[in-house]
């Protein structure tokens, strides 16, 4: 995030991002998609849309049409309940190849099909058009989380922990660093398609350390930076120069969202959905879906799907129920083609549907009724619409109720909140994301090597930005 890269920046412990920085462009505060979770963003990154069109809803949801809760793994007591081998194929080929809609190409797609190589190192969006073969460990095939030699369709080179090293060198795939997914192996990987000269159109690397340490140490941590740019120091070392390096290539240093402070008393911090809605039979993660359950949780830290099996449940009188609790930021349903939006503890109500008479800043077109204060939204005499708290939210959150079939409201903590249910994670005095708050929802991009700009800052642009530079 912005402030903690310019405290290590100042402090000289980033001397590589301030490199890039000092011959480049920096852009503190970039939109991210959401809900701000790691697949859904991923999936905007690497399509360039939001997801009523990629059709990756959240780390954890619940698909209406399979009668099934779906997590691609938020914490380990979550997986332990679901069983990881369930969460395991759910994020390999059913993230990849199923839920990730076949409408849209990934950025490794697109480029394979103009004669272009491509790289994904550790993403967990990685879908591309060459096929590999997983390298599966004797013990997951022993308990059948994975068959021997599992086909997967990737970038030219794809990377994924131990399951699929570029670098057959590569030893950072214990248990303790994560079977791979650390930012030393994925130093490793692209260290050695630079030593090889093998270096792809465009590769994507993702150091997944700094995520964890911010979580647990809160939004003002450093050491995650410091320790991410001394991977980027090396990959810079790789080359006979830094200079070198920048010359040949274009560099992009990206985060996926913001982060917010979580409270440090837990009663207070953490709201658990289950006592707000203790009158409604709610579903138990451990097994399958039962005739008489009412309500699904799809918890997403600091946002949360809220599905209706019954329905008799009126959204609305579910919304009003959860005003009840005043940490609670906004809650959304949809009627027909329109959202409507409460506020959790303001009196403001807002309506609001896609192609209207009014523009926003992104040039997306609205019919708003309602006050306009229920998402901190300022609409000036000639009809622009301008953002607060929320970017893009009327965008973000439209495409939220397009993203899959099912009943649901959505709702979002105030800053400093999270939601908790069977499973989830809590981040008690460190700090959650997910919401379509502006502290969620802003992260930083450092690029150097190009003149080009994007159209607007927001992760939904970035791909035709991408796009526009390997085309020149």
């Amino acid at each position: 995030m912005n402030e903690p890269l310019q405290k290590a920046i100042t402090e000289d412990k980033a001397p590589a991002m301030k490199y890039l920085i000092n011959n480049g462009r920096y852009y503190p505060k970039v939109v991210s998609s959401y809900p701000t979770m790691s697949v859904t963003i991923d999936s905007t990154l690497l399509t360039g849309t939001y997801s009523d069109q990629h059709k990756v809803p959240a780390l954890v949801w619940y698909d209406e049409k399979e009668k099934r809760f779906i997590s691609y793994g938020s914490d380990k007591k979550e997986i332990l309940k679901l069983g990881p081998k369930q969460v395991l194929q759910n994020s390999l080929s059913q993230l990849n190849e199923k839920q990730l809609s076949d409408q849209v190409k990934t950025i490794h797609e697109e480029l394979d099909e103009n004669g272009l190589q491509s790289a994904s190192i550790n993403a967990l969006i990685f879908r591309g058009n060459r096929s590999h073969k997983l390298q599966v460990p004797r013990l997951m095939q022993f308990f059948r989380f994975l068959k021997k030699d599992a086909p997967i369709k990737g970038a030219t080179y794809f990377s994924y922990g131990l399951l699929s090293k570029i670098n057959p060198e590569n030893t950072h795939t214990h248990l303790w660093n994560g079977f791979g997914f650390n930012d030393k192996f994925a130093t490793e990987e692209m260290k050695y398609l630079i030593e090889k000269d093998r270096v792809p159109s465009f590769s994507l690397v993702y150091f997944s350390d700094n995520d964890k340490k911010v979580h647990k140490k809160g939004v003002n941590e450093t050491k995650g930076i410091e320790e991410a740019d001394k991977k980027l120091q090396s990959l810079f070392n790789s080359y006979g120069s830094w200079e070198e390096a920048l010359k040949d290539n274009i560099w992009m240093v990206m985060g996926d969202s913001g982060q917010t402070h979580i409270k440090g008393e837990k009663e207070a911090a953490l709201i658990d959905l289950r006592k707000l809605l203790n009158g409604y039979k709610i579903y138990r993660i451990n097994k399958p879906i039962q005739k008489d359950d009412q309500i699904v949780l799809g918890l997403n830290e600091r946002m949360s799907f809220i599905y209706t099996l019954d329905n008799t449940i009126k959204h609305e009188s579910l919304a009003r129920q959860l005003q009840s609790d005043d940490r609670i930021d906004t809650i959304a349903w949809r009627e027909g083609n329109t959202v409507n939006v409460i506020s959790g503890t303001r009196e403001e109500e807002l309506s609001f549907r896609s192609n209207g008479k009014y523009t926003d800043t992104f040039g997306q077109s609205w019919d708003i009724e309602g006050d306009p204060q229920a998402l901190d939204l300022s609409i000036n005499k000639d009809g622009l619409i301008s953002y607060g708290d929320y970017p893009d939210a009327l965008a973000r959150l439209y495409s939220s109720f397009y993203s899959h079939t099912g009943s649901y409201i959505i709702a979002n903590t105030k800053p400093g909140y999270e939601f908790i249910g069977e499973g989830s994670p809590t981040h008690v005095g460190g700090a959650s994301h997910g919401s379509l708050h502006e502290e969620d929802s802003f992260f930083p991009i450092i690029v150097s090597g190009t003149d080009l700009e994007p159209e607007h800052l927001r992760m939904v642009d970035v791909k035709e930005w991408i796009m526009r530079m390997l085309k020149g």
